[in-house]
């Protein structure tokens, strides 16, 4: 079954909504052209999803973050005939909506609404707006219902215009390939009897792949609406959650809960743990795996590779801060910018692919592809090192790497200091313009709540474990950051201001 919150639905139940939908696409003619959805963990994500590849068309998981113009070149570029939308969402996108585009409304479920604090008012379908469940279920089932098509995901977007990552569709032997990576990296297997929490956002592509293979393998599914620390561990004692995937910023909330909250709930159904999305603080992996044990593994990947690269907890204690190395289909090299390998222990640019997985192209933008590509591998911008063993190390994102005075300074790795003080709740750092070095470390900083740290505080925090060169000269207190509830900060944001008119 699929629960969230007092609902549930049985997988035949489903299954049957996935066909129904399938005869609704096929009667309307969508053809092969996407199918957008912006909805929220909800069951209603498992039908959108399945349906439109069932008939062809791509699936298009937009951000409910965005706002209107956001959401509207999404649209445009993709080419979207079709949009599914929880009701609550409607409001904020409705200026996106043009005259062309097939809306269907899902109604808002209370415990969703609830979780992100919105107005019950929204909950229903507008009058005037297609019904999801209505019109779904004024079709019979359609026969012979496989999917053949991918979801074809944009980038977050952090640093310009997001681009649609499409994927060739899967051999067999691909898809074969594919879901014995899922088995290692995941931890999935069918008939296992496992529970699966989702506790990001399934518009992610993490997430959504992780779904994918708990669906195919039909695991009984918590949808939790919105991650809340305290509430993830209810959830874990309350069905006895076996299975996981979650992004550091969680482990970093969950680790400051007070003690008497984390022994207050049994855990002792975890099995199987995996986390990525972003670079994880060996101090934060370790006392996770303190108080876990040795279920706490690590995947390094993008939308455009895959996941080439895992280790298993044990591994992680052995060679603190790795992300792993690479696995059976996983290519990894590492280059300096004339295109030769690196050397050991050497930081050069990460080229990487997962191979068990089809190639893919940026929707419309096929120059970006071949830009982003070298010997038939990938980057999108990290930075990092192999070390003699072969486990890769992060160091940064090539277009964060601050040059202050002729010395690359790689914020990450501050960043991973900052976030062990005491206090400080997430933070940010980055280059701004300075007359004499060029640029000066910036870092935004935001603080638990109650909480008051001076600039000198910090400084001096950082002072004790990093180089003085690498201690931000400009310190900002902030309430809040602006970033998505996968974690990854949207640092374009926090920079842009001081870069205006500059070049």
């Amino acid at each position: 079954m699929i629960v969230s919150g007092q609902r549930l639905v049985q997988y035949s139940e489903i299954h049957n909504r996935i066909a129904r939908a399938v005869s609704g696409f096929r009667e309307i003619g969508i053809g092969d052209a996407p199918v957008a959805m912006m909805l929220r963990n909800d069951f209603a994500f498992f039908e959108v999803s399945a349906s439109a590849a069932a008939v062809g068309a791509s699936v298009v998981p937009i951000n409910w973050h965005l706002k209107a113009d956001e959401v509207s070149y999404i649209l445009a570029d993709s080419g979207a005939k079709v949009l599914v939308c929880h009701a609550d969402l409607l409001p904020q996108i409705r200026a996106a909506l043009g005259n062309t585009l097939q809306i269907f409304v899902v109604s808002t479920p209370p415990e969703i609404g609830a979780a992100f604090d919105a107005d019950p008012k929204t909950f229903g379908v507008p009058k005037g707006c297609r019904d999801w469940d209505a019109w779904r279920d004024g079709y019979a089932p359609a026969s012979h219902v496989v999917p053949t098509n991918s979801p074809m995901f944009y980038t977050s977007g952090t640093t310009g215009r997001p681009k649609g990552v499409r994927r060739s569709r899967m051999s067999p032997d691909q898809l074969a390939a594919a879901d014995q990576m899922g088995r290692l990296v995941y931890g999935i297997k069918p008939d296992a009897g496992l529970v699966v929490l989702m506790n990001g956002p399934m518009y992610h592509s993490a997430p959504n792949s992780y779904r994918m293979m708990a669906f195919r393998h039909q695991c009984d599914i918590v949808l939790q609406p919105r991650f809340d620390p305290e509430d993830l561990l209810r959830l874990i004692e309350l069905h006895r959650v076996t299975h996981m995937h979650m992004v550091p910023t969680m482990f970093v909330r969950l680790l400051r809960l007070p003690e008497a909250t984390k022994l207050k709930y049994d855990l002792s159904s975890l099995q199987f743990v995996v986390h990525g999305a972003a670079p994880c603080p060996p101090q934060v992996k370790r006392e996770m795996i303190d108080w876990w044990g040795p279920i706490v593994h690590e995947y390094f990947g993008s939308t455009e590779t895959g996941i080439p690269v895992w280790h298993s907890a044990e591994e992680a204690l052995r060679k603190p801060g790795t992300v792993g190395r690479a696995i059976e289909g996983g290519v990894v090299k590492i280059l300096r910018s004339d295109g030769s390998p690196c050397a050991a222990n050497e930081p050069g640019e990460i080229f990487m692919r997962q191979t068990a997985l089809a190639d893919f192209d940026y929707h419309g933008n096929s120059k970006a592809r071949a830009d982003a590509g070298y010997d038939d591998l990938v980057s999108v911008g990290d930075v990092g090192y192999l070390d003699e063993d072969g486990y890769l190390f992060l160091c940064d994102r090539k277009r964060d790497m601050v040059i202050s005075g002729g010395v690359n300074i790689y914020p990450a790795e501050i960043e991973s200091a900052l976030i062990t003080m005491p206090g400080i709740r997430d933070c940010a750092v980055f280059g701004i313009p300075d007359e004499e070095f060029g640029e000066r470390l910036c870092a935004h900083i935001e603080l638990e709540a109650g909480v008051e740290l001076t600039d000198d505080a910090v400084r001096q925090f950082l002072r004790e474990r990093l180089a003085n060169f690498k201690v931000p000269k400009q310190i900002e207190f902030a309430q809040a950051l602006p970033r998505e509830a996968t974690g990854k900060i949207f640092k374009r944001k926090l920079r842009e201001p001081y870069w205006q008119n500059r070049q």
